[in-house]
């Protein structure tokens, strides 16, 4: 009973997140067949967050609030998403316009029948 609730609400926390939050629906754009050629450029942005989570780290070391983890877990988790989906992105990429060449390589190509009635 407690597994099934739980299951339940990590279910609508990731469906929450997916929608609403920025970088995810960012994410979900790239991923699409025109927002794959943007994989390699979103990893820059990927590099900005990193660089917001160790100017947090240090703000916490000059004696900030410690509240600024907080800041630094957003930014580090944003910035792994961003890093680890443009290499991603090339191979998908790969994967789709293989898959097209072989699509108009083979409409280029008269089928046997077609060739027997010319």
């Amino acid at each position: 009973m407690l597994l099934n609730r739980l299951w339940n609400a990590s279910i609508h926390t990731r469906i929450f997140l997916r929608r609403w939050m920025p970088t995810n629906i960012l994410l979900d754009k790239l991923r699409t067949r025109r927002g794959l050629k943007w994989g390699v450029p979103a990893t820059l942005l990927g590099v900005v967050y990193l660089l917001i989570a160790a100017t947090c780290t240090g703000l916490i070391d000059q004696g900030w609030s410690e509240w600024l983890y907080l800041a630094f877990i957003w930014a580090l988790w944003n910035g792994l998403k961003f890093l680890l989906f443009g290499p991603w992105s090339l191979i998908l990429l790969i994967r789709v316009r293989t898959q097209e060449a072989r699509i108009r390589k083979r409409d280029r190509m008269p089928s046997a029948r077609a060739a027997l009635w010319q």
